[in-house]
């Protein structure tokens, strides 16, 4: 099995560090040729800065083509945004892959000085509850029919209202969460997704 680690802006290397614990062969993919992976991983980072670099590195079309050609994916962070269907507060050129259905909003947990931790149930995984670490997260707004919602925290948001949101989606083979599970070296959430391949 070989997962890509897309590797042209964000956290990669401590997904890298994850599947090494696993003992599973990650690809760093940079270009289109780094694109013959069992699955791919879209980490957390700056998701404007990703989606131009997408871009310019030739990697959107085909990738998006093997994501609606059923490969498997996991996103964190930036990494679910650049995953769903649909971004709101985004830039006019961002691009999303439309691998699940979900609509998102960049940084709608708050800014960097809103980041938090908590830990979360999350639904089929056993040992416990799993630490999850929010930094400039993505807020799910709207989940569609098909996507199953595994996890989810209640949140008293910059606007006064307190909501529960959604945390941790999956569509047939696709998995993200607005959060950095890599980030504390917790891997069950790698461990699902390598399920689905």
């Amino acid at each position: 099995m070989r997962i890509g680690i897309l590797a042209l802006q964000g956290d990669f290397l401590n997904h890298v560090a994850v599947l090494d614990g696993l003992s599973v062969e990650s690809v760093l993919v940079k270009t289109p040729d780094d694109l013959d992976v069992d699955g791919i991983i879209v980490p957390g980072g700056e998701s404007t800065t990703m989606s131009l670099l997408i871009q310019s590195s030739g990697i959107y079309e085909p990738l998006k083509a093997l994501l609606h050609g059923g490969l498997p994916a996991f996103g964190t962070c930036a990494g679910m945004i650049l995953l769903a269907s649909s971004l709101m507060d985004g830039r006019t050129d961002q691009v999303t892959f439309d691998a699940i259905d979900i609509v998102v909003r960049r940084n709608g947990f708050g800014r960097q000085v809103a980041s938090f931790e908590t830990d979360i149930d999350v639904s089929g995984v056993e040992g416990g509850p799993l630490k999850a670490v929010f930094i400039r997260a993505p807020v799910v707004e709207k989940v569609a029919d098909g996507v199953e919602v595994l996890a989810e925290v209640k949140y008293n948001f910059a606007d006064s209202t307190n909501r529960v949101v959604p945390v941790i989606c999956r569509q047939e083979k696709v998995i993200v969460s607005s959060f950095h599970p890599e980030l504390v070296g917790e891997d069950r959430l790698h461990k699902v997704f390598l399920g689905l391949i």
